[in-house]
């Protein structure tokens, strides 16, 4: 695949709202600094970067972020030149999207490069502009045999391991991006709004961890202005900004967004919330959510506001990007003998099913923000993910799982590969009946990765209800190791477009390649 010409990395020059305190050692936008000619002359500017999101053949979705009022003018082109460009006008950013915005477009060509540029001019004066911030991104190919590559991980800023300017930040961020991937799949986590970034953290051997801090990392984040601040800080990293404008994202959440292990209808027993109703802190997340990722339908124009969605990659693939979280049952010891609701709601399983019959993808990935054969507990007694650590028949939430498993089986539906992230570590299961309770399904493969930036754990039990085989673990013998103690993971997906063959190779940090797995097209169970 051709290289990218890489986005210069942005100064400090940018005056932007909210209390932050940053290290000189990391280019972040500046804050609290007297404000330089450029801004104090009223041109907004867009120093947290910009981002592409659910890219198909023909279509994407730009966002931005600007520092006051502005209007968003985006240009595309097929060459870094921008001679011959289109433009597209954008929404008017203002404060009550947080200042940022998405412009979609439309009648791209299939699997070219894209240039593009974002403009923010003042309002009231169109000729008062900002400097333009640039990025390129591919579009999915039209063509079988142009192939696909992508990423995937999860798990940003946890446990208390922010951005280190002393080890230069998020760095797995530019290793990614050098891999010149497709696109790169967030399987949730991009946040911990439940989790404090202290100034400095004492690691067992004596080292000290030091955080870039912000006052909506000093707590728990509550108000809307705080789930804000936590979205907008992962964004104060250069890595990640270069990363976000060079490699479009498709983006989904799990738990931390909102708070550990949420479910829909939980009142809060925790001392550190004064707002004890877990549904208005979702609608909070779910509005900052939307203002600062490029989500095709969340966008508030659609008029759908879900998280679920198909994002169809070319002819190779469809990936389906799964919400375990909105409309799942409460964790509970998962024994129940009848339970429509479930995980995924059962109109959300009904969705998935009749997606997947209309996919003619080659390869339809499962993106799911948890993973199906790992017990994940909720204290003592509950559950939080699928398995709930019986090895029988299917009880509670697998029993939504054996219908969907069930329903692919019979209708026949080929190349379905589960990708999930959440439990800190990474692995490769492989489910099959003939070691299974429950035998009515076809043999499937799950992939773990992650986390991007966070502490990694040690590897969860496995539940034999659908036969899974671990074919393949790393993962740490103690809980929350830093990012300074152990490299990052992170998993690539390879389709070869000659011969359609599906290639998993699950990274860590720095290059190693910790296994890696080739399943073939048309083929059931591999």
């Amino acid at each position: 695949m051709p290289n990218r010409p890489l986005v210069p990395s942005l100064d400090r020059r940018g005056v932007l709202r909210g209390s932050l305190a940053v290290s000189a050692a990391l280019s972040l936008p500046a804050v609290g600094a007297a404000a330089p000619a450029f801004a104090l002359s009223g041109r907004p500017r867009a120093a947290w970067g910009v981002q592409v999101g659910d890219v198909t053949a023909s279509s994407a979705l730009v966002w931005v972020r600007s520092d006051r009022p502005a209007r968003m003018i985006v240009e595309t082109s097929a060459t870094e030149s921008f001679r011959r460009s289109r433009t597209w006008h954008g929404p008017l950013l203002g404060a009550g999207s947080d200042f940022t915005g998405t412009t979609p477009l439309y009648g791209l060509p299939a699997g070219e490069q894209v240039h593009y540029r974002v403009t923010l001019a003042d309002p009231a004066d169109p000729r008062r502009t900002g400097r333009p911030v640039h990025g390129t991104f591919r579009t999915a190919p039209a063509r079988r045999r142009d192939g696909v590559r992508f990423l995937w991980s999860g798990d940003i800023a946890g446990q208390g391991w922010g951005i280190n300017p002393d080890i230069g930040g998020y760095t797995v961020y530019e290793e990614m991006r050098r891999l010149d991937p497709d696109f790169f799949l967030c399987s949730g986590d991009n946040i911990y709004a439940d989790g404090v970034i202290e100034p400095s953290v004492t690691l067992p051997d004596g080292r000290v961890w030091r955080n870039v801090t912000t006052e909506e990392k000093s707590k728990v984040a509550e108000t809307l202005a705080e789930y804000r601040g936590n979205f907008r800080y992962n964004l104060l990293d250069t890595n990640l900004r270069r990363f976000n404008a060079q490699v479009p994202s498709i983006v989904q959440w799990d738990d931390h967004e909102v708070r550990n292990n949420w479910y829909p209808g939980q009142i809060l027993d925790d001392s550190r919330y004064t707002e004890k109703n877990i549904d208005v802190l979702a609608a909070r997340s779910t509005r900052a959510f939307r203002e600062y990722f490029p989500v095709s339908t969340l966008r508030a124009a659609s008029g759908e506001g879900r998280m679920h969605r198909v994002v169809r990659h070319g002819p190779l693939l469809d990936v389906f990007v799964l919400d375990i979280r909105s409309f799942r049952n409460a964790n509970s010891p998962g024994r129940q003998p009848d339970d429509a609701t479930g995980i995924l709601g059962a109109g959300q399983l009904r969705w998935l099913e009749q997606e997947l019959s209309r996919s003619r993808a080659v390869w339809k990935v499962i993106a799911a923000d948890m993973p199906l054969g790992l017990v994940v507990t909720d204290g003592a007694t509950d559950f939080e993910a699928v398995a709930q650590g019986d090895p029988g028949q299917p009880l509670g939430r697998e029993l939504q799982i054996a219908e969907l498993l069930r329903y692919i089986k019979h209708r026949r539906i080929t190349g379905t590969v589960w990708l999930t992230a959440d439990v800190h570590y990474t692995s490769a299961q492989h489910y099959v009946p003939e070691r299974a309770a429950f035998k009515d399904f076809a043999p499937f493969w799950e992939f773990v990765s992650g986390p991007l930036a966070a502490g990694q754990f040690p590897a969860n039990a496995l539940d034999a209800t659908f036969g899974p085989d671990r074919v393949f673990v790393r993962a740490p013998d103690r809980a929350n190791v830093s990012p300074m103690e152990s490299p990052q993971l992170f998993g690539e997906v390879d389709i070869d477009g000659d011969s359609g063959e599906l290639t998993v190779r699950l990274r860590a940090q720095g290059g190693s390649v910790l296994f890696s797995k080739v399943l073939r097209p048309g083929l059931v169970g591999q």
